[in-house]
């Protein structure tokens, strides 16, 4: 394998924000809640230092209520919209294909909760459209070890894998002398407090 195909680049990525909104994210048992939420946050800074393009997927309520994402992610980013899924996995919904692939990038950073369910579907989905799948695991929550374990299995054998907030900032900062290296850096230090 040549070099390119075993790093990531901010200018190849897109990162996918799946169901971290109220009435899901507490369902988090394999991760604290406080972890993923600084998790997302500091995913968040990294994306938009980098410019790298993030899309918010998620579900309606009972009564047709739009998804309330977690603020973390509005609070860096700005309301981004939400695009609402019909299915558990966002690629069998037409609106978001359509968003991811307009950018043209092929390397999908997947973050959300359940493990199980949305992020394996659409790290499932977008591995199967040609992606190039990351888990950020850390931005991630299961809701038993053994089935979270079980969906990262299927995920590594369908050819996606994990990595963590810390490690893509470390990977993505580049040369250390420019300063958007130094603030990726900084992001790298503020996954060790937690």
């Amino acid at each position: 394998m040549d070099k390119s195909t075993l790093t990531i680049s901010p200018e190849d990525a897109v990162v996918l924000f799946a169901d971290l909104q109220a009435g899901i994210i507490e369902l988090s048992a394999t991760n604290s809640l406080e972890r993923v939420r600084k998790a997302v946050k500091e995913l968040a800074k990294l994306a938009k230092l980098l410019q790298i393009p993030v899309f918010v997927t998620g579900v309606r309520g009972e009564n047709g209520e739009p998804a309330k994402v977690i603020p973390e992610v509005g609070e860096i980013l700005g309301e981004l919209p939400t695009l609402h899924r019909t299915t558990c996995d966002a690629f069998q919904n037409a609106e978001i294909v359509s968003a991811i692939k307009g950018t043209g990038r092929k390397t999908l950073l997947v973050s959300g909760v359940a493990t199980e369910l949305a992020v394996q579907l659409a790290a499932l989905g977008g591995v199967d459209q040609g992606y190039r799948v990351y888990v950020v695991l850390d931005a991630c929550g299961g809701m038993n070890e053994r089935t979270e374990q079980a969906a990262l299995f299927r995920m590594n054998k369908a050819g996606a894998t994990t990595v963590s907030v810390m490690t893509l900032a470390g990977e993505l900062a580049g040369d250390f002398r420019d300063p958007k290296a130094q603030q990726a850096i900084g992001i790298v230090y503020e996954m060790a407090k937690v």
